[in-house]
């Protein structure tokens, strides 16, 4: 049976035992690693990946950036924007700038900011993978921000075991299953023997049980 029909399958038995709830549970693809040729402390991944179908729950965009930047960015309904001046603010408030890493799954940010960013802000978005992609004048801010409300991070930092939301149970079991296809489509490429090294999968809801599928390399 190819993957997809698998993931298929295991999302639907995962959406059929779970108990019903008075809110809309989630779909996680839970991927446990092996470790050939890999040590944890040399693995570090942290990627971006745009999922084909999107959430219900679009990923927040925040885009630091002056002048014709920032009017872009309103235009392309980014979630926050800050400019060089707000960005000033938080040097003295550290409380709200570690908020602001919390809130955000994305940052992007004029490239003549980004000395000021890593000062102020780095301390808190760096420990999170969140630092911001450089933007110049040239760059397509309009399709970054669209691109990065239906995208997801993947991201461990020596552990042998990722996770991260792809679908809500309302989703088709299909498009669900495209969606973890494209996450571990692009975290075989970041492995050193691509799926190899994943020895299992799991899927949960959010309040279920994970049910197992064994990935064949």
């Amino acid at each position: 049976m190819e993957l997809k029909e698998e993931l298929t399958k295991i999302v639907k038995q995962s959406k059929e035992k779970a108990k019903k709830r008075n809110f809309k549970q989630s779909l996680e693809l839970v991927m446990a690693l092996n470790d050939i040729g890999l040590k944890k402390e040399s693995l570090n991944i942290n990627e971006v990946v745009k999922l084909p179908n999107p959430l219900s729950k679009s990923s927040r965009v925040c885009v630091i950036a002056d002048r014709d930047l920032n009017l872009r960015a309103q235009k392309a309904s980014a979630d926050l924007i800050l400019s060089s001046t707000d960005l000033e603010r938080f040097a003295t408030r550290k409380r709200e700038a570690r908020k602001l890493s919390k809130e955000y799954d994305f940052f992007l940010a004029e490239a003549s900011l980004m000395p000021k960013i890593g000062k102020i802000l780095g301390p808190f978005l760096g420990p999170r993978g969140r630092m911001p992609l450089p933007l110049t004048q040239s760059s397509p801010i309009e399709t970054l921000i669209q691109n990065l409300k239906s995208s997801i991070r993947i991201r461990s930092r020596g552990q042998f075991t990722l996770a991260c939301k792809i679908g809500d149970e309302d989703l088709s079991d299909e498009k669900i299953a495209e969606n973890g296809l494209a996450v571990i489509s692009a975290l075989e490429k970041k492995l050193p023997f691509g799926r190899k090294n994943i020895k299992s999968l799991f899927i949960k809801e959010t309040m279920g049980e994970p049910l197992k599928i064994k990935v064949e390399a």
